[in-house]
């Protein structure tokens, strides 16, 4: 397993990870997500270990805290060899301090994680959304002072927007706090709006990218392509609505390609589409999930091997869309693009 710099810390991290969403399912997305209890997941943590991944991620509103429990029970006794990653800052119930970034909605967030999780620390803490409610000082001086008493260890953001994220570490440059240092995005070769802002921001200010959905919310597993509509089974049935849209060309037009270089490449279609991702600047972990041990061994083979240059192109060429204002110019017109080139040519 190859290991990568956090942004711009001294903390390496696997290039991939396991996200921890479908551990104790329960509400209408995680019970569709998953639903592994304790002995599965310790198994699935077993396979990880062995290959190599030591980060875990998961969220406070993962099943209402059930998958921070289960994977605090699944890493009992191994905590020191293990990297646990959550977020905190989407709503857990409906009272007043109940959701949101205020200073005593993060103390009372981070103590309930670690009690779920069962350790006095969270090596990589996140905020999940942005709250426009709560002044970035307040924030971020919480975050420092969470960091400070040793609770937490590096810090960053999921879900944020290029201005938010830039905001918030003027405040941290301002007043001498810990800065973000991680991103975790949505990125795959079907949903690249990364790109656009948040990639060029992420190598400028030093933020590392925990890449989430890297299939495309479950539509490039090789299930669904032209010729195959979503299986009946697909989990996509009750979850679509809750994930980023899809243009069903596009979709199906990055399955081919992905699919012609399965066949080049004796690999599979998620294996193909995970190691071009792993390709990506500023990206330091891809987060896989699986509820079936076939499933993880699977997605674990994406790595270990290159795609060639002339396979990336075309995987590149297939998934392009028309950049929105103000990025079009620089990607089409030969003035603009030398005076910023494209990061991912």
């Amino acid at each position: 397993m190859d290991y990568r710099r956090l942004g711009r810390s001294g903390l390496k991290v696997p290039v991939l990870s396991f996200g921890a969403g479908t551990f104790g399912g329960s509400g209408p997305l995680f019970s569709a997500w998953g639903t592994t209890d304790v002995a599965e997941a310790r198994r699935l943590v077993d396979i990880c270990l062995d290959a190599g991944v030591t980060l875990f991620d998961t969220a406070d509103v993962y099943s209402n805290g059930a998958s921070e429990e289960v994977l605090g029970e699944a890493i009992k006794g191994r905590r020191d060899t293990v990297l646990i990653s959550t977020k905190a800052s989407l709503p857990t119930g409906d009272g007043p301090n109940d959701w949101g970034s205020s200073r005593a909605r993060l103390i009372r967030a981070v103590d309930a994680s670690l009690r779920r999780l069962g350790t006095d620390h969270i090596d990589i803490f996140q905020l999940h959304a942005f709250d426009a409610s709560t002044p970035v000082e307040e924030v971020v001086s919480t975050l420092d002072r969470l960091v400070d008493a040793g609770k937490l260890r590096y810090i960053g953001v999921s879900n944020f927007s290029g201005w938010q994220i830039m905001k918030s570490l003027a405040a941290a440059d301002r007043n001498g706090w810990s800065r973000y240092v991680a991103n975790q995005v949505y990125y795959s070769l079907i949903g690249r709006d990364y790109e656009w802002d948040l990639m060029p921001l992420g190598a400028d200010q030093g933020l590392g990218a925990l890449v989430w959905s890297p299939l495309g919310w479950g539509r490039l597993t090789g299930k669904i392509s032209r010729s195959k509509p979503i299986p009946a089974q697909s989990r996509l049935h009750e979850t679509a609505s809750f994930g980023p849209p899809v243009d069903d060309e596009l979709l199906y037009r990055v399955v081919d390609v992905l699919e012609a270089i399965a066949a080049e490449t004796e690999k599979s279609v998620p294996q193909v589409a995970i190691n071009w991702l792993v390709s990506r600047p500023t990206v330091s972990s891809v987060i896989i999930g699986a509820r079936k041990e076939e499933q993880l061994r699977q997605n674990l083979g994406a790595v270990g091997w290159s795609l060639t240059q002339e396979q990336i192109d075309r995987l590149d060429a297939a998934s392009a869309v028309t950049a929105p204002y103000p990025h079009f110019p620089y990607r089409q017109q030969e003035g603009f693009a030398r005076l910023d080139p494209p990061m991912t040519r």
